[in-house]
């Protein structure tokens, strides 16, 4: 049972955080880029007029994607930490200092997302100011702290498998 637990938590870190973890990595640079086609397609919107030229394609479709992918994934990302405490308590290692390191940093981790990024993702979609290198660093506090939790699950200090 206690392989099968930890194949599910395997599987689900990969195919969950994964995802959320490019997804918010991706989203300021297009944020960015959006940004700016959005003030030349302003800018160009005087000239369209004048001309004939097409006005510039909206550039938002992407942010809207990858904003769902990160909410959506951060839903289903909850049956990580689940599987997680499941295989932990099977293995009997709920009171290991490894493994409450590694729930408070995934802990951290999930509020740096619930509370930082996807609130700045919102106002960006919405057309409220916000900075896209804060963005940026969040996402990154984020993608570290997963990294963080990915080494400490492998590596696990004081474990006697020799790993």
């Amino acid at each position: 049972m206690t392989k099968f637990l930890l194949a599910v938590h395997v599987i689900a870190a990969i195919l969950a955080i994964g995802p959320v973890a490019v997804a918010a990595s991706m989203f300021p640079p297009a944020a960015r880029h959006a940004l700016a086609a959005n003030t030349a397609a302003t800018d160009a919107t005087a000239a369209a007029h004048a001309t004939d030229a097409p006005d510039a394609p909206d550039a938002t479709g992407t942010l809207r994607l990858l904003h769902r992918i990160c909410r959506v994934y951060a839903v289903v990302g909850v049956v990580v930490p689940v599987f997680g405490f499941a295989t932990a308590g099977e293995m009997g290692v709920l009171g290991s200092p490894w493994l409450i390191v590694s729930i408070a940093l995934t802990a951290l981790a999930a509020l740096v997302l619930v509370a930082l990024v996807l609130p700045a993702q919102t106002a960006l979609l919405e057309g409220k100011p916000a900075p896209t290198a804060r963005l940026a660093m969040v996402t990154g506090l984020f993608n570290l702290l997963w990294a963080a939790v990915t080494v400490l699950m492998i590596v696990r200090p004081g474990s006697t498998t020799g790993a």
